[in-house]
């Protein structure tokens, strides 16, 4: 491989090798470039895909935090593509550095943290797909990387809930959950719930947030932002009764379970 120049479309067609002789830092410099394409080919099929797998193998371990911190800047990068696709190198760098205690510093976790906080409940692009940039996908992949934030600072789990519930329930949104969002924000709170060590308020506070949001709805048509928000309590319902493969329920599921079935009562006044 050419130190020189990476010639991205022959490291896709043969797999994704890691390109020996090109430095890290030069690497990871092009990666976050890459990272901020409107071409979906460039962003999701060659840059993400290539950071991803690598960041996972250990190859980036030298620039890891760079690749953190460049990810957390671009949170309020003026391009949704670039927005859209941050929490996702986040989201590896913080699982690769679960897999490798101390690989990660904490005060790098709280900086990205800090930033992701501020950006999921505000970010207004909320599209799934976009017919010319591909994939944007914000929701999902905020809960993504509030998943792998969870692990990363245990400490915030019940902000974290909170910051999802907050997300969900945003009503400047004229986006309608398209692309199972509300099934990746259900994953990521059951994965949130998962950690041992929350009391059985810590694990059902938060829905507070939703019920403040819903209880004063009345008759009529119902506004996108609510149509998400059932949604997505819906799907955690049966996450939290069905679990996660390999991951089983979550301590308190049955007690969370029973806050949220009071809340689908609400649209769902039918119901046993």
């Amino acid at each position: 491989m050419n130190a020189d120049r990476v010639d991205w479309t022959s490291v896709a067609a043969d797999g994704f090798p890691f390109p020996e002789g090109v430095p890290a830092p030069r690497l990871a410099a092009e990666l976050s470039v890459m990272l901020t394409s409107p071409d979906p080919g460039t962003r999701d099929d060659h840059a993400y895909t290539g950071a991803a797998r690598w960041i996972r193998d250990g190859r980036l371990d030298a620039v890891l935090e760079t690749l953190g911190d460049d990810a957390a800047g671009r949170l309020t990068h003026p391009e949704v593509q670039a927005r859209a696709f941050a929490p996702l190198i986040i989201c590896s760098v913080l699982t690769r550095g679960d897999a490798v205690p101390g690989l990660v510093p904490r005060e790098a976790a709280e900086r990205w943290y800090a930033r992701f906080s501020a950006w999921y409940p505000a970010e207004r692009d909320t599209r799934g797909w976009d017919d010319a940039l591909g994939w944007l996908h914000a929701v999902a992949h905020g809960a993504d990387a509030a998943a792998a934030f969870a692990k990363a600072l245990p400490e915030r789990r019940a902000g974290l809930l909170e910051l999802c519930a907050r997300r969900m329930t945003v009503e400047q949104t004229d986006y309608r959950y398209a692309q199972l969002e509300d099934a990746r924000l259900a994953r990521a709170l059951t994965r949130i719930l998962q950690a041992p060590g929350l009391t059985v308020e810590e694990a059902t506070d938060w829905l507070t947030v939703v019920h403040k949001a819903l209880e004063g709805g009345g008759p009529g048509a119902v506004p996108v932002w609510a149509f998400n928000t059932f949604a997505t309590l819906q799907s955690l319902h049966l996450h939290l009764i069905r679990g996660i493969a390999d991951e089983g329920v979550p301590p308190h599921a049955r007690e969370v379970a029973a806050r949220v079935a009071d809340l689908l009562r609400l649209p769902y006044y039918w119901l046993a």
